[in-house]
């Protein structure tokens, strides 16, 4: 059984992604993203970005075990399970017409038509991770966690920063120096 998501790269207004068909639940995304930014990418994001956003013609079948390559030897068995698989992409689509397939794309404002369990929205501050029901933000997995970390309890993830949101701040009172304390931000 498939569980869609999308990965998506930040917009100046929202986000835009691409299909991925299987393994789309945090149990099994984050760690595969958190490990491929961390080893196979190098901590390039833009790199990591253009090879999981930008450059695939359709959609992804599966992220496979070719995105973790670089990562030491205990990150790959533990989650891999010791095999290797590579990501595959979703070319061999034939459509009901019989047209060429197009880009399966999501936006900010067609999540919500979209049936899709999460969106994985690759920010400079981590993995922003958006569940179906609250298609606005998500909680931001910063991209040092360990890969290995149970995914499976969204309340108990470590490490996770403010949500984003993509609506401007309000304004609130202006602070004085007065309100300001020692080592407070």
């Amino acid at each position: 059984m498939s569980t869609p998501s999308y990965i998506a790269r930040p917009t100046s207004n929202g986000y835009t992604g691409i299909y991925v068909h299987y393994d789309g639940d945090p149990s099994s995304k984050l760690p595969f993203l958190l490990a491929a930014f961390q080893y196979h990418f190098r901590q390039d994001l833009e790199a990591m970005t253009r090879h999981l956003v930008d450059d695939v013609a359709i959609g992804w079948k599966e992220l496979g075990s070719d995105l973790l390559d670089g990562a030491p030897a205990e990150i790959i068995a533990a989650l891999a399970g010791g095999e290797h698989w590579p990501s595959s992409t979703l070319d061999n689509l034939v459509t009901p017409d019989g047209s060429p397939p197009t880009r399966m794309t999501v936006t900010d404002s067609t999540a919500a038509e979209q049936d899709l369990e999460w969106v994985y929205v690759l920010r400079p501050a981590g993995i922003e991770v958006i569940p179906a029901q609250r298609l606005a933000s998500g909680p931001v997995i910063a991209w040092d966690t360990d890969p290995r970390t149970d995914f499976n309890n969204p309340g108990a993830w470590p490490r996770v920063a403010p949500s984003i949101t993509t609506e401007p701040p309000s304004p609130g009172p202006v602070a004085t120096s007065a309100s300001h304390t020692s080592g407070r931000r």
